[in-house]
């Protein structure tokens, strides 16, 4: 998806969580979605986790993947992936913690800005500590003149799953905005 140079928009989630991109190493993307949808066969299971669900969800809706990642590349504010007591921890989740992997998430968004990605608009997945955090960050080193945020899956499909429709018609909104 991609094999060559068009330029992307960021859409950065909070961390990897050890269902999706822990077992895949793709943003959003559970062993089941990266079958299912990204048609790439491999012997992690058919697991799959909410998030995962609802961003295909959202990716089908707006066009599928080929039509997504020609746009678009997820990844993550950091991209490290904890786990504590077998449960996935958030970069934020702990001061120290978040004071020191921020010298690493700097270092790594200077190398994905790298790679050509716009530095117009970015999306954040996630409206509260992950956004509040990104644009600290941007205050400090300038990389986008503009973050958008949008609800994170897992809020979603966790506690306002009634109204997931709705929010699906958000991101997608989004996405043909951007």
């Amino acid at each position: 998806y991609f094999n060559d140079s068009g330029t992307r928009t960021l859409v950065l989630g909070i961390n990897p969580g050890r269902m999706g991109a822990g077992a895949t190493g793709i943003n959003f993307t559970a062993p089941l979605q990266l079958e299912q949808y990204c048609g790439i066969s491999h012997p992690l299971g058919k697991q799959t986790e909410l998030s995962a669900a609802f961003i295909y969800e959202s990716i089908q809706s707006y066009g599928g993947v080929k039509t997504f990642y020609e746009k678009y590349f997820i990844g993550a504010v950091c991209p490290l992936g904890f786990i504590s007591k077998g449960v996935n921890v958030n970069y934020y989740d702990q001061p120290r913690l978040q004071e020191a992997v921020t010298p690493f998430i700097e270092e790594r968004m200077e190398m994905l800005l790298g790679y050509g990605f716009s530095r117009g608009r970015c999306i954040c997945i996630g409206e509260g500590k992950n956004l509040k955090f990104l644009q600290q960050l941007n205050k400090k080193q300038g990389w986008f003149q503009e973050i958008v945020s949008l609800p994170h899956p897992r809020f979603i499909m966790q506690y306002r799953r009634k109204l997931k429709a709705t929010y699906l018609q958000q991101y997608v909104k989004l996405f043909r905005e951007t």
